[in-house]
């Protein structure tokens, strides 16, 4: 588990939120698997990179964990890849 309470803070505080993350789709269950070198965070997806599937699961998960609505969460880059940014509006 990943403490979310400094990214809650951020987000809050200045509005928004860029992150670097990598995904590993077809998991057993979408959850935190870490932090990497260089402040990317690891996240297991429980869809199949199939029809952007993983990317639904991935905005709907990051939403509920910051407390954001959907159209809030963006991948701005890394669309087809594992490795994405995404940018959070509060």
């Amino acid at each position: 588990m990943t403490d979310l309470a400094p990214l809650r803070m951020r987000l809050q505080t200045e509005g928004k939120l860029t992150l670097q993350i990598r995904v590993i789709p077809k998991s057993a269950k979408t959850e935190w698997a870490g932090l990497m070198e260089g402040g990317v965070f690891k996240v297991r997806i429980a869809a199949a990179p199939d029809k952007g599937k993983a990317n639904d699961e991935l905005i709907r998960f990051l939403a509920s964990e910051l407390g954001v609505r959907r159209p809030q969460v963006e991948i701005v880059a890394g669309a087809t890849s594992q490795n994405k940014l995404v940018r959070i509006t509060g």
